[in-house]
């Protein structure tokens, strides 16, 4: 079975939570991420042993191979509850767990982003690839769970060559690059603040940035605001922004991670009075949407959520629905794919073994018969291999054991006549 972990007793499970289970705990996911390599500490004295964590603003999850559900689950909710000091208790509805076959889709999932937030956003892959890399680095993952976990990069890759599912992001990024210069004009003097840490706020900064964007500022809590500012080389400021700040925005980006609204009509109607009635151009990147929708009734405010930036892209649910059904069915062929591939390493050993069996009378003989011809010597080698398959057959012949399935196996390992199997072999 896909998941489980032979000789061990233990399985592939995956616990945790996500912005359907938990939204109001979405920052203290991110903040985990931000330290991850002492989280994993923390986990490591908990008793965890085999494990990759996978924080993002999005979801917490804990990657791992054990034989007890329960008490796994148990031990990983004491540990969210530290972080978000409240009981353990209160966590329970919030919590899912995976295991076995349905722990290794959901990962294949998550790394192809049809679990997250904004489906197919590119982020999450290189998230996962970065919490295994880390785990990796602290000697916390074994063969079976980096194999699982090969398996889902692969996947991942399969699904992003072969399938529409990532156009929607970068759609969505070049219509609001394409709005920014019908409402801005050249973007080279525009300043552009992003509001929150949110992923698909950050590609929209990204794709601004790329198209020539003059100025960027960053408004959130630290430490991810501090590390998005860093690698934007740009300046930031506390979550929520000053009306100054916002003031000094022609493009605001609001991408929070959950909580209450990002901008009120009484607050951008104060900005527009400081800006004179110069535009702004506000993308609300968050789902769902944070800023009051009644903004885009006021003079010089240009209010475009994710819906409306799809329709500027000319896309539509069709096509992602169609482009996720692609994306599930790649996935579906890359699981049955890694089950084969499991299986197939099971049965190494003993291929292996029968090799050195095979090897070991090969030599007897040579040593035991010098001096025989080839057609002597190949017979007696044949007699000696047969030996002892050929007592096993005929004692459960005649005992009351599976003598027809040990027939059965026997013509379909050498392909003999009267194989039923043969012919699709």
């Amino acid at each position: 079975m896909p998941g489980e972990t032979a000789g061990t007793g233990g399985r592939l499970l995956v616990i945790g939570a996500d912005h359907r289970t938990a939204p109001a705990w979405r920052d203290h996911f991110a903040r985990i991420e931000a330290n991850l390599t002492s989280e994993l500490d923390r986990l490591r004295a908990r008793g965890f042993d085999d494990l990759t964590l996978l924080a993002t603003c999005d979801r917490i999850e804990l990657i791992t191979i054990a034989a007890d559900a329960g008490s796994t689950r148990g031990n990983f909710c004491a540990f969210l509850a530290e972080h978000l000091s409240t009981e353990a208790k209160r966590l329970e509805s919030a919590i899912y767990v995976h295991e076995g076959a349905e722990a290794l889709r959901h990962l294949f999932a998550v790394a192809s982003s049809l679990e997250s937030l904004v489906l197919g956003e590119p982020h999450i892959l290189g998230q996962l690839r970065a919490a295994h890399r880390i785990a990796s680095e602290a000697g916390l993952v074994g063969g079976r769970l980096e194999a699982a976990l090969q398996g889902a990069f692969a996947a991942a890759r399969r699904v992003r060559r072969e399938t529409r599912i990532g156009e929607r992001p970068g759609s969505l990024a070049a219509a609001a690059v394409e709005v920014a210069r019908e409402i801005h004009g050249d973007l080279d003097r525009v300043v552009g603040l992003l509001i929150g840490t949110g992923e698909m706020g950050e590609l929209m900064m990204d794709q601004l940035r790329l198209a020539g964007l003059g100025r960027t500022m960053v408004s959130g809590s630290p430490p991810l605001a501090e590390a998005l500012a860093a690698r934007f080389s740009c300046p930031w400021a506390p979550f929520p922004p000053a009306e100054s700040l916002l003031a000094e925005g022609d493009i605001l980006i609001a991408a929070p991670s959950g909580g209450p609204r990002t901008l009120s009509v009484e607050s951008m109607a104060a900005v527009l009075r400081q800006r004179r009635r110069r535009p702004v151009f506000v993308i609300d990147a968050a789902i769902p949407p944070t800023v009051e929708p009644a903004v885009n009734d006021l003079d010089g405010a240009f209010l475009y959520t994710l819906d409306d930036l799809e329709r500027a892209a000319v896309t539509g649910r069709a096509a992602r629905e169609a482009a996720a059904a692609e994306a599930w069915a790649v996935i579906e062929a890359e699981l049955a794919a890694f089950d084969r591939r499991q299986a197939e390493r099971a049965a190494v050993p003993a291929v292996t073994a029968l090799r050195g069996h095979f090897e070991a009378v090969r030599a007897a003989v040579l040593r035991d018969e010098p001096g025989l011809d080839a057609e002597a010597a190949t017979r007696l080698l044949v007699n000696r291999l047969l030996h002892t398959p050929s007592e096993v057959l005929r004692a459960l012949a005649a005992s009351t054991g599976d003598a027809a399935e040990a027939e059965a196996l026997a013509r379909r390992l050498f392909r003999l006549a009267g194989d039923e199997g043969e012919e699709g072999s």
